[in-house]
């Protein structure tokens, strides 16, 4: 018996949840899975995997020799990388997936210049608002921007912080008015991000502490883009990163709104699959990427 073939298949299974889904990936056959699963619980005495005809599920071993077989792959993956790249040396394909607007706004701009620095790399760029599966995905890093990671199999780091923060345009002002506390913004028309945590409730901290606004959007969009254009063209208040609002707001499009108030600062995290740390690559790219968040 191949361990490390045995390994890589059942942490294939487990990840995929069923046989079929994994011996599609592998090339190989369900049967053949099925069998060397077997092999597996007889040599080591016990049962993984408890199977049913509709559904498949971890035993206490099951999950001990997965989490341990997953770190002995990583870190043979890992070992591999390192010699077949060289020493830090930058190429081979780097696929990272982001948020939309933070890819158009953040990412976007930095990529002339990675992408001339390491002219050897393939890269590619996958841009969606919803949480992706980073394995099924085959995504070496993922960008998320949220105030904490929930515990997982995956590694997160911090490498920023966002201020997030209520905008509107002159104009809606001048129509509308402004508001003088938190508690005016119910009156106001609300235009709501509709993937974020705070968009029926905005806990907003400011000089007096933390105070809760509930809000019932007549507006919803899932694109920060859209939300600050709508903004711009006067059609209510909302609430933007400051890497969108930042540019808006020297232009003099949009204004601050409260400015003593802001909604509880999120993250910017790089999450990767594996648990040995990062290959030169991502490295790389998270070098240019902090740099640009710096700025």
């Amino acid at each position: 018996m191949d361990k490390l073939s045995v390994m890589h298949a059942f942490r294939r299974i487990v990840e995929r949840g069923s046989f079929a889904r994994a011996a599609e990936d592998l090339g190989v056959s369900p049967a053949l899975l099925s069998r060397e699963v077997k092999l597996l619980e007889e040599s080591l005495g016990c049962t993984l995997l408890t199977r049913t005809t509709r559904s498949m599920s971890l035993t206490d071993a099951g999950r001990l020799y997965y989490d341990e077989a997953t770190g002995i792959l990583d870190a043979v993956k890992q070992i591999e990388t390192r010699i077949r790249d060289g020493a830090g040396a930058v190429r081979g394909h780097l696929n990272v997936n982001a948020p939309s607007s933070f890819g158009q706004a953040v990412i976007a701009p930095i990529l002339p210049d990675f992408l001339d620095t390491y002219p050897d790399l393939r890269f590619t760029l996958s841009l969606d608002d919803r949480v992706v599966d980073m394995v099924e995905g085959g995504f070496d890093l993922s960008i998320r921007i949220r105030p904490t990671m929930p515990d997982s199999a995956l590694v997160a780091r911090k490498i920023g912080k966002i201020q997030q923060r209520i905008f509107a345009s002159p104009a809606y002002l001048d129509r509308a008015g402004v508001p003088e506390t938190p508690d005016d913004i119910p009156s106001h028309r609300v235009i709501g991000f509709l993937l974020a945590d705070h968009l029926s409730a905005w806990n907003l901290q400011g000089p007096s502490g933390t105070k809760t606004i509930a809000l019932d959007p007549p507006v919803r969009v899932g694109n920060s883009l859209v939300l600050r254009d709508l903004l711009i063209a006067g059609h209510g208040i909302g609430t933007l990163p400051d890497f969108i609002s930042k540019p808006a707001e020297m232009r003099g499009e949009l204004v601050r709104v409260l400015p003593e108030w802001e909604l509880t600062a999120p993250e910017v995290f790089a999450v990767t699959a594996s648990r040995f740390g990062m290959d030169a690559k991502v490295t790389a790219f998270l070098d240019h990427l902090r740099k640009a968040l710096g700025r």
